[in-house]
């Protein structure tokens, strides 16, 4: 699949780093370094627009690293960028540790995972279906 992309970083272009590798890296695009207290959260742009094609989004995710070694994650994860959508990527960064994180221009701060969706019609109905869970919520398919 091709997408069409605008890059206005100075940063070479989101890749997939191995064949399997279901994201790509986002990097910010900051002018200066900025600093994210603990439980500060902030927009970091990356300088990247894209054109997707209808019944495509793209998921903007945490970077498992990031998050693991410095406990920074994106917010709204998965965030998702519509097709019809022409603005900069921007991603939510949270610091949830204890310490202040200086996010460094250039740095890998979030992934983009490409994606089909489908769009749904709703039918209103009167009952559903009847299953073995029935309404069994949260917790209610694990061990007992």
């Amino acid at each position: 699949m091709q997408i069409k992309i605008i890059n206005k970083s100075n940063h070479n272009l989101p890749h997939y780093e191995t064949i399997a590798s279901a994201g790509m890296d986002l990097r910010a695009n900051l002018s200066e370094p900025r600093i994210l207290k603990p439980l500060e959260r902030s927009i970091v742009g990356t300088g990247l627009f894209i054109e997707l094609p209808v019944g495509i989004e793209a998921q903007v995710r945490p970077r498992s690293g990031l998050a693991a070694k410095k406990g920074v994650t994106v917010l709204n994860a998965p965030g998702t960028v519509d097709a019809d959508y022409r603005g900069e990527i921007g991603v939510i960064l949270v610091n949830l540790s204890n310490e202040d994180f200086t996010i460094q221009n250039g740095e890998r701060i979030a992934q983009l995972v490409i994606a089909k969706h489908e769009r749904a019609e709703w039918v209103s109905v009167e009952e559903l279906s009847q299953t073995s869970r029935g309404e069994g919520g949260f917790g209610s398919t694990g061990v007992k």
